[in-house]
């Protein structure tokens, strides 16, 4: 299946959200929708522009790569869902947003090596997730992840990653978002980005 407009790849996602929203995130107290969500309300409350809160919001997203048409991956291995979430992306949104989600995870582990008390704040499953994911960031890769070209959205997205772990928080329904999300695989699509 190819995408050929912005509605088509924004339907797809809403409808993953939707049908896949309600499962379990992996050891927390929230959803993967509510995790999602909180997150993109996060960047939104913090006044982030519309790339970095549909990063927030999709970051999680590889997650369900096997919800996307076969054409939608390239040859590789889904074994890690930042990675796969990339891919995924980067044929409809902007390298910055792709960067948010692909280095989500490692921003964990640099965050984790560089303050910490980021260390400290991280939940349980989150603290044993970071060992699964390599744990801290040694010296050479913390000098490495400094130079990528998006580091602060990265780490924030990353911070509300973080944040975005409470069952009570309120947020918009997906639907509030997709407007956003069209405006970027418009862009996208018509290479304007």
């Amino acid at each position: 299946m190819t995408f050929t407009n912005s509605q088509d790849v924004v339907a797809l996602i809403a409808d993953i959200f939707e049908r896949r929203g309600a499962d379990s995130y992996l050891g927390e107290e929230v959803t993967m929708s509510q995790h999602m969500l909180q997150a993109a309300l996060l960047a939104e409350q913090a006044g982030a522009d519309e790339v970095t809160i549909a990063a927030a919001l999709l970051h999680d997203i590889g997650h369900y790569t096997n919800e996307f048409p076969e054409d939608a991956l390239e040859t590789g291995t889904d074994n890690y869902h930042e990675e796969a979430g990339a891919r995924i992306l980067r044929k409809w949104f902007p390298p910055k947003l792709v960067d948010c989600v692909r280095y989500h995870v490692p921003a964990k582990r640099y965050l984790c090596a560089t303050r910490e008390t980021y260390h400290q704040s991280l939940s349980a499953a989150s603290k044993h997730s970071l060992q699964l994911q390599g744990g801290r960031m040694n010296p050479e890769e913390v000098a490495a992840f400094k130079q990528h070209q998006h580091l602060d959205d990265i780490l924030q997205v990353r911070i509300w990653d973080d944040l975005a772990k409470y069952p009570e928080t309120v947020t918009p329904p997906f639907s509030h978002y997709v407007p956003i999300l069209n405006r970027l695989v418009n862009r996208a699509i018509s290479g304007r980005d």
